[in-house]
């Protein structure tokens, strides 16, 4: 199946690189240089994933990805950044992103993160239509998950929604509550709550985590599953609750009410 990008760059070198290298890798691309173009063309051309460059004159690549959102568009979006501190990156979360890469990057993992998200697309809509609620962190995927439930008060109904502690997860709806409070999440940000919770009371080391949330391990140096860690605390762990997502130093993260 040929997947359809729009690719928006105003770096005129970087976007005819990237425009090639995808096209070769067998994309259907969209090219466009600004901010104003690029939400055209979202529009029309409605692609299967949207890269969306941060530094664009005019609308930049957040107010881009603010307005897609805030029209319900829920086209996965890879951003790409030259910023690499962690509150750049985490503005791009927060403005709706899937995914980042920093500049200068390797195309191989432009190519790896964008199949992550194609997958994570293809299951989304699959588990829609299905009603399986087999998500990408499914406990009988995630090595040694097994027996969790007697680990830790983890349940998982037929439904496909995961209740652990005062957390709540439909896998269908992809919807999440904490308490009566409803968690506004990310794409990547629900996956990974969710194989946090299906796995609760299991530490997951990051190679696993990487494996099932973006089917890429991007090494030890990646500060990427760091970030995506710290940006759900701030929406699951907020004051006043007790903390649920814990990090087990040199190993991994684990989901449970300490």
């Amino acid at each position: 199946m040929t997947h359809s990008v729009l690719l928006a760059e105003d770096d005129r070198p970087i976007r005819t690189a990237l425009e090639r290298a995808l096209t070769l890798e067998g994309y259907e691309v969209t090219a466009v240089a600004d901010g104003i173009q690029a939400l055209a063309a979202a529009h029309r051309e409605r692609p299967d994933v949207i890269l969306l460059d941060v530094m664009m004159p005019g609308i930049d690549g957040l107010q881009v990805c603010q307005v897609l959102r805030a029209e319900q568009d829920r086209t996965p979006i890879l951003m790409l950044t030259a910023r690499v501190e962690t509150a750049d990156r985490i503005a791009g979360l927060d403005a709706g992103a899937d995914d980042y890469v920093v500049k200068p990057f390797e195309v191989e993992e432009v190519f790896a993160r964008l199949r992550a998200l194609l997958r994570r697309t293809t299951a989304g809509a699959a588990t829609d239509e299905g009603g399986t609620g087999a998500g990408p962190g499914a406990t009988d995927e995630a090595g040694g998950a097994e027996g969790a439930e007697e680990a830790y008060d983890a349940r998982i109904a037929d439904s496909g929604v995961v209740e652990a502690a005062d957390l709540r997860i439909d896998g269908p709806s992809r919807r999440a509550w904490r308490g009566e409070r409803e968690l506004e999440l990310t794409r990547t940000e629900f996956e990974l709550l969710e194989l946090l919770a299906r796995n609760a009371g299991i530490v997951l080391d990051h190679s696993t985590i990487y494996d099932r949330i973006w089917g890429y391990d991007f090494g030890p140096g990646s500060k990427n599953l760091a970030v995506y860690v710290g940006y759900l605390r701030r929406k699951v762990d907020v004051p006043g609750c007790r903390p649920l997502i814990h990090t087990v130093r040199g190993v991994g993260y684990v989901l449970r009410e300490d």
